[in-house]
């Protein structure tokens, strides 16, 4: 009985050794206090991203943050071919403090998870600006696994994890979140107004020809008229000496 016992016991023993050691081993965390563009580099197709967060400083903003304070951060992370697939010159007309923006659009101020994009209310909050006042507006849906993530003028999907620690979460993107405040449509100039061809002055007429041809007329009448009476005047007078 006794070594049956010790069998069992050895058994046992035997049994958790082989469960524990054929446990995966937890992911290291990353050493140093977390820093958001050397998660991108390890991650890799994050170029252009990178050198806009340490050109505009958003990326030093995000670090401080999270290692200063308990606030957690989501970032989404446009790849670079999401930047190439930008028309010409997109990035480059831009001013600093737009840059910045841009940026900071695609930071929210709180840690979501991939399961709680089910339950946040929209609009979404962004670093960019208080979306309260309708500024920087950043709407989210889900269907089954997949976020949907839509500005106002592009629309794109969560296609990736790239990082998680219940404090930063970091989602890849396949497309540059656009907010309307920056790249919103200009409405098209209404063409200019014909000026309004001034009507001409009438012309003064003179007098017709008809009136010109009775007046002649007239005249040449009343000068026979007189040429008659002076005549019948003179006969008068002579037939008066002759008597």
């Amino acid at each position: 009985m006794e070594h049956i016992t010790i069998y069992a016991s050895t058994l046992l023993f035997l049994l958790l050794t082989t469960q524990t050691l054929a446990q995966p081993a937890a992911a290291p965390a990353p050493p140093g206090p977390t820093n958001i563009t050397k998660i991108l580099e390890k991650a890799g197709q994050f170029t252009t991203l990178i050198r806009l967060l340490k050109s505009t400083q958003v990326g030093d903003q995000i670090n401080n943050q999270l290692n200063d304070s308990n606030s957690g951060l989501t970032v989404f992370a446009p790849t670079d071919n999401a930047f190439s697939s930008l028309s010409s010159g997109t990035l480059n007309s831009l001013t600093d403090q737009q840059k910045v923006a841009l940026i900071q659009f695609h930071v929210l101020p709180s840690f979501i998870s991939m399961s709680q994009f089910q339950t946040v209310s929209n609009p979404l909050r962004t670093q960019a600006g208080d979306v309260t006042n309708g500024q920087f507006p950043l709407n989210v849906t889900t269907a089954g696994n997949t976020v949907n993530i839509t500005t106002g003028i592009d629309n794109t999907t969560v296609s990736n994890t790239i990082y998680s620690d219940n404090q930063l979460a970091v989602y890849q993107v396949d497309q540059v979140l656009l907010p309307l405040e920056i790249f919103r449509p200009q409405a098209p100039a209404p063409a200019p107004s014909k000026p309004k061809k001034k009507k001409a002055a009438p012309i003064a007429e003179g007098p017709s020809s008809t009136s010109k041809d009775s007046t002649s007329a007239a005249v040449t009448l009343n000068w026979s008229l007189s040429a008659a009476a002076i005549a019948f005047a003179a006969a008068v007078i002579s037939l008066w000496w002759s008597l």
